[in-house]
């Protein structure tokens, strides 16, 4: 039985609030300093919010630092790298990866598609010039 590789899997609720805080932020924030952020919309646990950060440092999507007795962290990538990466892990998953992309291409939006035919056309220029 072939061992399955595990990729990076899509952010729970939590998870994705707590790392919007993190994007957002212009430096490392402390577990207190993202409670108070999220305070705003959400009641949650100083605990809640310290084991979701721990859980996302161990799957290594922040980076944390000593500061004093707390730790401060700061989003490990911008968030456009991490939605790559699903996407990459999802084809890698799809079987059919030919398949996957043309029913990905005919979902998206015509903006969307504009943005992939630049994409493509800014890759066609790499190829060609390097």
């Amino acid at each position: 039985m072939a061992s399955e590789e595990k990729g990076p899997r899509p952010l729970g609720d939590l998870e994705r609030l707590v790392m919007e805080q993190l994007w957002a932020a212009p430096a490392a924030l402390t577990v207190r300093e993202v409670l108070e952020r999220l305070s705003v919309t959400r009641e949650l646990a100083y605990t809640t919010v310290m084991t979701v950060l721990d859980r996302l440092a161990k799957k290594k999507l922040t980076e944390r630092e000593r500061d004093g007795k707390a730790w401060r962290y700061r989003a490990a990538a911008p968030r456009e790298e991490l939605a790559a990466d699903l996407m990459r892990d999802a084809l890698d998953r799809a079987g059919d990866r030919r398949e996957a992309l043309v029913r990905f291409v005919g979902q998206v939006s015509d903006e969307e598609a504009a943005l992939l035919r630049e994409a493509l056309s800014k890759l066609d220029d790499q190829e060609q010039t390097g």
